[in-house]
């Protein structure tokens, strides 16, 4: 499972992560539950949704979303169309500030066939109106999951801009940065409050999506809801990184004990 994944929407992800690139490289990297989360949009999660019908691999659409105080948290939604309609809060509260391409990137909407739509005017990596607390109130509302994003690095995260995560912080997880080692993952287990913890690839590259920056997890099937049972930890679903197993996703899917990815 890889709930961090950027686009071409994104400025700055490289113009080979595009719809069908995406889905042929989890394929071949075995990874089979990924989530789309753009810089505050979740536009082209659905072009990437289409793309994956009858690869296997599960799409969860989503938005990476910059918050007043510039921390990034991963919202989740069930489906398109509820994620389309967060993203319509988001886009009430982002300055106009526009995109410039030659600076920051291309902004570019797709279709699942990476047939340009359009370029996104407005710049999405900047900040919204709106505190991470607030944003994460806003997506259990509206029937989504949260999770505070790459909490280990000295900018764009919680801990870094505030300090600490409160303990009657709602979200649902918090993410580690892929490329950590077990053990440095351990030593973050004090400041995520018994929180679930993930890791992903928090890919802008297709070469950054690789099994050995996923979490395994038990589920009865990819979905959505599963992914909220196991944060939940109901019937049985669960989240085995990295608490519950310390060996990498590699080792757990070539000693044949990964359910899923």
């Amino acid at each position: 499972m890889d709930l961090h994944i950027h686009t071409v929407l994104s400025p700055c992800a490289e113009l080979d992560m595009g719809a069908p690139d995406i889905i042929r490289r989890c394929i071949e990297e075995h990874v089979d539950i990924i989530a789309i989360t753009d810089h505050n949009s979740s536009r082209n999660s659905r072009a990437v949704k289409k793309a994956a019908e009858g690869s296997g691999v599960e799409v969860i659409c989503g938005l990476e979303v910059q918050s007043a105080e510039d921390i990034h948290v991963l919202c989740l939604f069930p489906d398109p169309e509820r994620a389309a309609l967060f993203e319509e809060w988001v886009k009430e509260r982002l300055p106009r500030i526009l995109n410039r391409p030659e600076k920051f990137g291309d902004q570019i909407e797709i279709d699942e066939k990476n047939n340009i739509i359009r370029e996104h005017e407005i710049l999405l990596v900047q900040g919204m109106n709106a505190t991470a607390d607030e944003i994460i109130e806003r997506a259990a509302v509206a029937g989504g999951l949260s999770i505070l994003a790459h909490i280990d690095r000295p900018v764009y995260s919680y801990i870094a801009v505030l300090g600490m995560i409160p303990g009657d912080l709602k979200v649902d997880a918090v993410e580690l940065s892929g490329c950590l080692s077990g053990d440095e993952a351990l030593e973050w287990k004090a400041k995520t409050g018994g929180r679930n913890v993930i890791r992903t690839s928090d890919a802008h590259r297709l070469m950054d999506i690789s099994l050995d920056r996923t979490t395994p997890v038990m589920l009865e099937r990819p979905s959505f809801r599963e992914i909220e049972m196991a944060f939940k930890g109901e019937s049985g679903r669960k989240i085995l990184w990295p608490w519950g197993d310390l060996r990498t996703p590699m080792e757990i899917y070539q000693e044949g004990d990964l359910p899923m990815k």
